[in-house]
């Protein structure tokens, strides 16, 4: 013991060892809560930072990284909307941007999901730079991704990430939902969370800092939340409740968060105007799963009806950068 403990009295050095153990759990807790929020740009710096895009001149080749609301299906289908499409993806379960930063291979569910010739390490794959846009997600809860999981800190790491290896790359966030027995409504907090919490909270943050670029946002969840109400006024045939947009589980229940055939090709128009900057009216409806067995498909004139919904939300989003 050195000389400065000897000299400590007992009561003294058991209070030195409590600040000690104090500061270590503060420090603990900080490392598991994750990096503090990054400073929110200017909301009209935040606007100006997002000019109209130009539709791209041929197929695109993009990487998707996300959880099951990505899932293996959509980018499949998205695929088969534009002919020369290509894209990679990492997927995990209920994966946050921070494990996908951090754990790499590692996350859950990465082996069982990862099957396919387009899964492949995402760190890796987009520093390659073959990638000509990049859509990221985060997981939901999103309060609790905010909170504990620094969503800003690590949006803006993907985006200095994805901008070093490719700096003309376009760079977007997929805005999801929640589920549908949320406490707060289904509907009431896709409308609510959309500006406060995805653009605000996560896209604004990361913006702040130089090196992430703009970032642009895919709004899947205010569109769904259009198809959802449209179904539930009578104007969509043979579509009438939001419920039909989400799977059933094994039992037959319902699941209340993942899409079904039908909330997943909505999911994918809604990708397709996005990262095409065009009406995805006209498109086909009648697409294949990831696996080649042929989607459950909309009604010719339901499929028209939700290609026109898709359209409207997307180009009154001025995050999607349609003109």
């Amino acid at each position: 013991m050195n000389r400065r403990m000897a000299v400590l009295s007992g009561a003294g050095f058991a209070g030195l060892l409590g600040l000690g153990a104090g500061a270590l759990l503060w420090r603990r807790r900080r490392a598991a809560r994750g990096p503090a929020p990054l400073a929110q740009l200017s909301l009209a710096e935040f606007t100006d930072a997002h000019p109209p895009l130009t539709p791209p001149e041929g197929p695109l080749h993009v990487y998707h990284l996300g959880h099951s609301l990505v899932g293996p299906h959509m980018p499949a289908m998205l695929k088969q909307l534009v002919a020369g499409h290509r894209y990679g993806a990492q997927i995990g379960w209920g994966t946050t941007l921070r494990a996908h930063w951090e754990e790499r291979t590692s996350l859950p569910g990465y082996e069982s999901v990862h099957t396919q010739p387009e899964f492949a390490d995402a760190t890796g794959a987009i520093a390659s730079g073959q990638y000509d846009a990049v859509v990221l997600t985060e997981m939901v809860e999103l309060k609790d991704a905010i909170k504990w999981h620094s969503s800003s800190h690590y949006l803006a790491k993907w985006a200095r990430h994805a901008r070093q290896a490719r700096p003309d790359l376009r760079l977007y966030l997929y805005e999801t939902w929640h589920s549908l027995d949320d406490p707060a409504g289904w509907l009431e907090r896709i409308d609510s969370d959309s500006d406060t919490l995805w653009r605000d909270e996560i896209i604004r943050r990361a913006m702040n800092d130089p090196e992430a670029g703009a970032i642009y946002r895919i709004p899947g969840g205010p569109v769904m939340a259009a198809v959802a109400r449209a179904a539930e006024a009578g104007t969509l045939p043979d579509l009438t409740r939001r419920e039909q947009l989400f799977a059933r589980n094994e039992e037959g229940t319902q699941d209340n968060i993942h899409l079904s055939d039908l909330g997943t090709y909505v999911i994918a128009l809604t990708h397709y105007a996005v990262l095409y900057q065009q009406s995805p009216e006209g498109l086909p409806h009648r697409l294949a799963l990831a696996d080649g067995q042929p989607a459950d498909a909309l009604s010719d004139e339901a499929a028209a009806i939700v290609q026109r919904i898709v359209w409207q939300v997307v180009r009154d989003d001025p995050l999607s950068g349609v003109a």
